[in-house]
């Protein structure tokens, strides 16, 4: 059995779980127009985390730990979101049965541009690198295991973690995950015409394209449960439905296999599930490929929400924080609404959540979808010992 023992979310709203939490439950949004010249010659909307705060925060863990050197932005943020996930536990981290797996799709992108080339060395924008930067800090005897695989990242890094425990290979593992809004990433999702003049508007009839975010999260998973939690993971699973590079199938096939095997693998039927939620980026081809998955597993009834309208997409980061999110909805029986959301946008009548809502809540889905057809899917559940 694998339970979540831990979790924290480093974002525009907040430097913790409960934090960023609380701010979604007040209706705030870290989406906000940008204009800098760094990223991007013209006004775009995103969600940046607060440097400052940022700052203090990592100036504390590493006196703590007595480390002296250089970190990135990225760096800092991870570190401080393990540092913090990890203080409300007794894991040891130092030990040969905790692991790490690190989340992310584009890791310390920004080291490529002009002004930072020379600020490191060339080596550490390599995603292994990264890894071992954060194993080096918390002085993990084992290598981090990096994922990388577009936006379902946080939510493969997770299974993978799972599976790991189930198979005896580790008692916990720390899954940690982070992006960074860049120039990279900026041109990029321009360049798709992808990237809303507003704050995205998941499912929305008059969605026009997603936000971005900057982000970092830890969950923290082990064999052994704690008193403070009673949450396990049941299943998960992946698929890409081989349809296009950043298309989704048309008809959802990736997304309905990998809900599928997550039901084999939990051995549940999809009328056990209370609430998804989704991976909703506000794009036209997104939202209408998991209504239609939604569909075809007869869950058009169930609760669905998605948090990006808060957020934005963060990428690496996104399926690890939305995880974090369910959790807390789960532990207070919350469903936050949609941020952004109006009126249904998508061809299926699946049941967004328009208002916070306040639902027992024992099994739950989290969908996930990204480039080149990946697909994901977890479910977990309340563990009633």
């Amino acid at each position: 059995m694998v339970f979540f023992k831990s979790d924290n979310i480093i974002s525009s709203l907040g430097f913790g779980t409960t934090e960023t939490f609380a701010a979604m439950l007040d209706g705030e949004t870290g989406i906000k127009p940008i204009y800098n010249k760094d990223y991007y010659p013209e006004i775009f909307q995103a969600s940046m985390i607060g440097e400052i705060e940022l700052e203090r925060k990592f100036d504390f863990v590493i006196s703590r730990f007595k480390k002296v050197g250089k970190y990135t932005k990225l760096e800092k943020m991870l570190i401080v979101s393990v540092d913090d996930a990890l203080a409300k536990t007794d894991i040891d981290i130092t030990s040969v049965r905790t692991g790490i797996i690190l989340s992310t799709t584009k890791g310390n992108i920004n080291l490529l541009e002009k002004n930072n080339s020379n600020s490191f060395s060339s080596e550490r924008v390599l995603l292994w690198k990264l890894g071992n930067i954060i194993q080096e800090f918390f002085s993990n005897p084992n290598i981090t295991i990096v994922i990388s695989n577009a936006c379902i990242s946080g939510v493969l890094a997770i299974n993978t973690a799972a599976m790991y425990i189930n198979s005896g290979m580790f008692d916990n593992v720390v899954v940690t995950g982070g992006d960074i809004v860049s120039k990279f990433v900026v041109s990029g999702f321009m360049s798709f015409l992808s990237l809303s003049p507003n704050a995205c508007r998941p499912f929305d009839k008059n969605r026009d394209g997603l936000s971005l975010g900057e982000a970092a999260g830890t969950i923290i998973l082990g064999s052994k449960s704690n008193k403070e939690q009673n949450i396990i993971f049941i299943g998960g699973a992946t698929a890409n439905d081989a349809n296009h590079i950043s298309g989704p199938s048309r008809t959802a096939e990736g997304s309905y296999i990998a809900i599928k095997k997550s039901l084999k693998e939990a051995g549940i039927h999809s009328n056990e599930i209370n609430h998804i939620s989704a991976h909703g980026t506000a794009t036209p081809y997104n939202d209408e490929m998991e209504s239609l998955a939604l569909n075809r597993h007869d869950l058009l009834k169930v609760s669905v929400n998605s948090i990006k309208g808060y957020l934005g997409h963060t990428l690496g980061a996104a399926g690890i924080i939305e995880t974090a999110i369910l959790l807390e909805e789960m532990r207070t029986n919350t469903i936050l609404k949609t941020a952004g959301y109006e009126q249904l946008g998508v061809s299926q009548p699946i049941n967004i959540v328009s208002e916070t809502t306040k639902k027992e809540l024992v099994t739950c889905l989290k969908m996930a979808s990204g480039f080149g057809g990946s697909n994901a899917a977890m479910l977990i559940s309340k563990y009633d010992n």
